[in-house]
């Protein structure tokens, strides 16, 4: 079998398994490797850029190094390899636990319960829910449903079409780095520089692509593409800003604003403020965000797999071609 079906294959599989399991309680790979990466982080802290390079180059470049070799090590079954190119897909995906995670919040508004809705906010990002509202609480589900779309789905795919299994583990080392020592906090504004960066040159083409199948899948194309041409460049983040604006833009609602990090205070700048309105608790505004993250997801498979096969289609013809060429000469 060759490798651009087993990639297509295998990360549908992934993709379904990822859908019908979710995450694991207990064991996760993915958790694993952050024990890992703390336990470096203990051996090589110092508050210097130099080392914080280090332990990305250790920790990402391990990840990466682990994929090939199992990759190698099954390169001779064309079984083996689906099945490990469907494993690792479900291993670094995590769009199940987003949406239910986001769902789960989005119950808890409905039903008035902005208490149980601050204590779940936390396992979907990093804002202080003490200093949300019920409405602001919601925002902050929107918000981080359209970045982990990006992060938790479609960056991963995109890598995985480009290096497979190796790309795939690659990817969400760097990804859960940068969640870790990435922020600007006074432990990790230099020792997490170099994570932050490579997250931001990984998340590059699979935030863009979530951008483009944003305006496909969304309600309102024209207002995405809107929003993401008006908005995004002034986003502080390069990757979040056309996946949130293209988002705010489909769904016809307006995201960014004030909000707080670990007791710190950013004002970033809105998105869609022209034409959307305030995400409101209680309304269907996290469903459809996280429909539109599901519809998002399932395309990228398409777009990641079609281009592995195509690719691998050009270069067997160059291949043949020169074959060819070579006999008749």
């Amino acid at each position: 079998m060759r490798a651009g079906r087993v990639f297509a294959y295998g990360a549908a599989a992934g993709l379904l398994g990822d859908l019908l399991l979710g995450d694991p309680r207990r064991g996760h790979p993915v958790a694993a490797f952050g024990r890992a990466a703390g336990a470096v982080e203990r051996v090589l802290w110092r508050d210097h850029r130099g080392w914080g390079a280090l332990h990305t180059a250790v920790c990402a470049g391990g990840a990466a190094a682990l994929g090939t070799a199992a990759a190698h090590a099954v390169r001779r079954s064309p079984a083996a390899r689906l099945a490990l190119t469907g494993a690792a897909t479900w291993a670094v995906v995590g769009g199940t636990s987003l949406a239910r995670e986001a769902t789960a919040i989005g119950r808890a508004l409905e039903a008035g319960d902005v208490a149980a809705a601050r204590a779940r906010l936390p396992h979907l990002c990093g804002r202080d829910p003490q200093a949300l509202d019920a409405d602001g609480i919601a925002r902050a589900v929107v918000e981080s449903v359209a970045e982990n779309t990006s992060d938790a789905v479609v960056g991963a795919l995109v890598w995985g079409a480009v290096a497979g299994v190796p790309g795939l583990l690659g990817f969400r080392a760097v990804n859960t780095l940068d969640a870790m020592v990435g922020h600007k906090s006074p432990r990790y504004r230099r020792y997490g520089w170099a994570s932050a960066r490579l997250d931001d040159l990984a998340g590059w083409p699979g935030a863009r692509l979530t951008a483009v199948l944003t305006t496909v899948a969304g309600g309102d194309p024209r207002g995405a593409v809107r929003a993401w041409r008006a908005d995004a460049a002034q986003h502080p983040s390069p990757n979040a800003g056309p996946v949130e604006a293209a988002f705010a833009g489909a769904l016809g609602v307006r995201l960014g604003g004030t909000l707080s990090y670990g007791g710190r205070i950013e004002h970033r700048p809105v998105l869609n403020g022209a034409a959307g309105r305030a995400v409101r608790a209680g309304s269907d505004d996290i469903d459809r965000a996280v429909r539109l993250s599901r519809r998002v997801g399932w395309l990228a498979l398409g777009v990641c797999a079609g281009a592995r096969l195509l690719a691998h289609g050009a270069r067997a013809s160059v291949r043949q071609r020169g074959v060819t060429k070579g006999r008749t000469s």
